[in-house]
């Protein structure tokens, strides 16, 4: 089985239903049994909570998968309930203003499959989703209607 890696965007401020989180866990799940291991996360937003407690939720079950916090600003207060470990990519460069959206492009370089909750085209969740497309990396977008 291949090891591969997996990171996640999505609108900070959404209402998400118990049907989106039971599609989160269900697509997580799927992509560890397919041989993901690495989760870049980004602690940010509820989305990012959603999925960092997903994937901690599933560790559990599957205690090899490692969960990463990956930071945007070197000087923040961390909660580590829901991750194995932190990195900082390299954005001692970047201007403040500019460090999560970095960070996001960063993570999604990162990873082979983004899985997002992305519902509309402007923001920093569609500018991450749009980076991660145009990087020809595997998209799961829980937020497409899938009835169309």
């Amino acid at each position: 089985m291949e090891h591969y890696s997996c990171t996640f965007c999505g609108h900070n401020e959404i209402g998400i239903g118990e049907e989106i989180k039971n599609r989160l866990y269900s697509v997580v799940e799927q992509e560890i049994q397919n041989g993901a291991d690495i989760f870049y996360l980004g602690g940010y937003g509820h989305f990012d909570t959603m999925a960092a407690k997903t994937v901690w939720e599933l560790k559990r079950k599957y205690p090899h998968i490692r969960s990463i916090l990956v930071l945007a600003y070197l000087n923040r207060e961390v909660d580590m309930k829901y991750y194995d470990e932190t990195t900082y990519p390299p954005l001692e460069n970047v201007p403040l203003r500019f460090a999560i959206s970095k960070r996001n492009e960063w993570m999604a370089a990162q990873a082979d499959t983004v899985i997002a909750y992305v519902t509309h085209g402007w923001g920093g969740a569609a500018q991450t989703l749009q980076y991660a497309r145009r990087k020809h990396k595997r998209v799961i977008n829980l937020g497409e209607d899938t009835t169309k």
